[in-house]
C-alpha cells in the first residue's frame, strides 16, 4: 500500500511541543493514481512573512495543515530542537495549549522563523 507522509507538531502527554511522523494511507483512486480519504476542511488562509521575520513562543489555536508555498520556515521548540521546511514541503500544526494549562513558553508551543533570502508565503488549511 502507498502511503502519504503526514508530519505532525503536536502537544505531547507532558505539554511539550514535538514532532511525529504518521502515514496516511493511499487507499482510493487507481494505479497511476492514488489517493486518500477526503479529509474535512473548514478554510484556506495564505501568509506572506518578509526576511528576518520570527515569531515569539506561541501554541497553535486550533489544529491546521501549514504547506510552504515559497521561502522557508523553521519551527523551534521549548526543548531546543528545530525543524525546517522548504517551499514545497509541510506539516500538521496541532500543538495546542493543553485544557485547563496556563501557558508557559518554557514548556508549552513553538516559534517559527523565516529562513533564507526569500520571503516566506505559506497556505494554512483549517481543520
Amino acid at each position: 500500500m502507498t502511503t502519504f507522509t503526514q508530519v505532525i507538531l503536536y502537544t505531547d502527554t507532558d505539554g511539550r511541543a514535538r514532532f511525529r511522523d504518521e502515514e496516511i494511507p493511499l487507499t482510493e483512486g487507481t494505479p497511476a493514481s492514488r489517493l486518500s480519504q477526503v479529509q474535512a476542511a473548514s478554510g484556506v488562509q495564505f501568509r506572506q512573512s518578509p526576511v528576518g521575520f520570527r515569531s515569539q513562543m506561541h501554541c497553535t489555536g486550533a489544529p491546521q495543515w501549514v504547506f510552504i508555498l515559497g521561502g522557508g520556515m523553521e519551527i523551534g521548540l521549548a526543548d531546543g530542537s528545530s525543524r525546517v521546511f522548504l517551499a514545497g514541503e509541510h506539516f500538521y500544526s496541532a500543538d495546542v495549549l493543553p485544557e485547563g494549562a496556563t501557558f508557559d513558553p518554557s514548556i508549552h508551543g513553538h516559534w517559527s522563523r523565516q529562513v533564507g533570502n526569500q520571503p516566506l508565503v505559506t497556505m494554512f488549511v483549517k481543520g
